[in-house]
């Protein structure tokens, strides 16, 4: 067995964080195993100092920015890192990462084991070394969200639930790439408006604050959101802004009230409305579970 020793287990990961999620599956593989392993994983929120240099690492690893904004480097190469970014590494692969101090990012991470892991990576559209903007990334967060959840679980099918989540989340991501034709122009609208929201969503009530940020027609807008989304614009603003709000309330940073203002509810009845359409549940029962755990 290859276990990794005290230093490099120390630089798995990042001080530079806050909000933490991490699970711990399997930190010793197989020597040459070809099987894709899930070895850790988790959510973190980037300081506003944060940035990491580092010319290796001891897995492959997936990476996916569900909110903020920063820049990176695989290899020398240069990427913008924005909301529905996912990018991947090798455990050879150089990589130079920072976060936006004004908008400081919320990102996702896996790392695997396993020599099948580049070529399975690659199949997925987000070989090591690449990274990719995802158009539709709604369903992506959802399903990370579910494997840090089931990795933090101590049963003794954990690793082989991980295992199936991290496969569904591969298709995903090769679902999501694949939904846009390559050349379309209404691509770069489309991401625009949609990486506006994500960003946004807080601050962002209207269509027509939408369509006027991202410099187009309401009508467009509407459209765009339709062919890619398969929904209208004020509902994917709206699911964004519910999701905001749960991740405040079950992080137990406030009451519903401020989560309500926090993303640009003045009346807390009419959010409690909209929370429970997006979540089948009113705002203030899922306060009182986060509480309870």
């Amino acid at each position: 067995m290859d276990k990794i020793g005290p230093k490099s287990a120390e630089a798995l990961l990042s001080k530079q964080v806050t909000g933490t999620r991490y699970f711990f599956l399997n930190l010793a593989s197989e020597a040459g195993a070809r099987r894709v392993a899930v070895a850790l994983g988790g959510r973190e929120r980037c300081n506003p100092d944060y940035e990491i240099r580092r010319g290796g690492y001891s897995y492959y690893g997936l990476e996916y920015v569900a909110e903020g904004a920063g820049s990176l480097e695989l290899d020398g190469v240069a990427h913008d890192l924005r909301p529905g970014c996912v990018f991947a590494y090798a455990p050879t692969t150089r990589c130079v990462m920072r976060t936006d101090a004004e908008r400081p990012m919320l990102k996702y991470f896996v790392s695997v084991s396993g020599t099948d892991a580049g070529r399975r990576l690659r199949k997925a559209g987000v070989g090591p070394g690449a990274a990719r903007l995802l158009a539709s990334h709604a369903e992506i967060r959802s399903v990370v969200e579910d494997l840090v959840r089931e990795g933090q679980r101590t049963g003794g099918l954990a690793k082989s639930i991980c295992a199936q989540l991290f496969e569904l989340l591969l298709l995903k991501i090769e679902d999501a790439a694949l939904a846009l034709a390559p050349g379309d122009p209404a691509e770069a609208n489309f991401l625009r408006c949609k990486a506006l929201i994500d960003a946004e969503a807080e601050r962002l009530t209207t269509l027509r604050e939408i369509a006027a940020a991202a410099g187009l027609e309401e009508s467009s807008v509407c459209r765009l959101f339709r062919r890619y989304q398969d929904t209208s614009p004020y509902q994917y603003l709206l699911r964004r802004k519910m999701n905001i709000a749960a991740a405040f309330l079950v992080e137990g940073r406030g009451r519903v009230k401020e989560a309500a203002q926090g993303v640009g509810f003045a009346d807390p009845y009419h959010f409690s409305r909209c929370f429970k359409a997006v979540h089948g549940v009113p705002p203030s029962e899922l306060l009182k579970h986060s509480r309870q755990v």
